[in-house]
Order: C-alpha cells, then structure tokens, then sequence
C-alpha cells in the first residue's frame, strides 16, 4: 500500500477515493460527463472538441454535453461507441485497479475504444505496455467501482 501511495504522489494524484461511492461515469460535481466534451468528436474531428449545454442527453447517470445536434444523435443510437472506456475514469488507474477521473484533454482510441488517462505521465505509463493494460484494465472493470465504494 505504501508502493501505490508513493507512486500517486509522483503522478500528482491527489486523495484517490473519499468515501463517498464512485458513480459509473466520471462526471464533475455537476453530474457533466468528460468534463462536458463531445465524446462522438474523438471519432469524427479527432480531436476533443467542447460539448455545449445546448446539446445535452443523460445516459448512465451523467449528462453529456455534444458540439451539435448530429453529434447527440449519433451518441444516442450506440452509446457504447463513443462513452469512453471504463467509464471515462482513467485508463492507466483502472489498470491498476484504483480510480482516479480522467482528463478529457489526454486520451487515445485504441481498436475503436476511446481511453481517458489522468495526465500525461499516466497516459505514458499506460502506453509502455498498452496491449496489457487493455486487458487488466478489463479484468478490474466494474470490479474497481466496489473496491472504491467499500473504503
């Protein structure tokens, strides 16, 4: 435990869980999913592109925010395209089997998935063995939400 407490202080990471339970997306203390940016733009403009409260749709117990219209649509026929993995937490983290949120503005699509990292060392740390953290970050996921409602 005192290996994982010194490693997320080296991240800058700051108190992992509080007590309170971890929702299934990560969302601001507004209930805004991936800090309000368009998760269909990844895909489209490949790039993050600001979402706007004009073009909102709850889903999974967040409410996310699109550039337009078209985009809201296309999140609405096939959420499970667009959401980021692991719930927009951070990839490198769940791989690890804790959470921390991850950063909008740090992300990847691998093999049509978007990920989200903490920062940028997370996401460095993540890429150093992608294929691997793909799968335990698979193996943890949704186990890890549990793990941090119990503490």
């Amino acid at each position: 435990m005192r290996c994982l407490f010194a490693l997320l202080v080296a991240l800058g990471v700051p108190a992992l869980v509080s007590a309170s339970p971890a929702p299934s997306v990560s969302a601001t203390e507004q209930g805004i999913a991936i800090g309000g940016y368009d998760p269909v733009a990844y895909f489209t403009a490949g790039r993050p592109v600001a979402g706007s409260a004009s073009f909102e749709l709850r889903w999974n117990g967040a409410t996310w925010r699109f550039a337009s219209a078209e985009s809201r649509a296309r999140f609405e026929a096939n959420p499970a395209a667009y959401a980021p993995a692991f719930g927009g937490y951070c990839a490198w983290a769940i791989s690890q089997n804790y959470i921390v949120p991850g950063d909008p503005l740090v992300w990847r699509i691998v093999d049509g998935r978007l990920y989200l990292n903490f920062n940028q060392r997370a996401k460095v740390l993540w890429e150093a063995d992608l294929a691997g953290a793909i799968v335990r970050g698979n193996r943890n996921w949704p186990a890890v939400l549990e793990t941090a409602e119990n503490r």
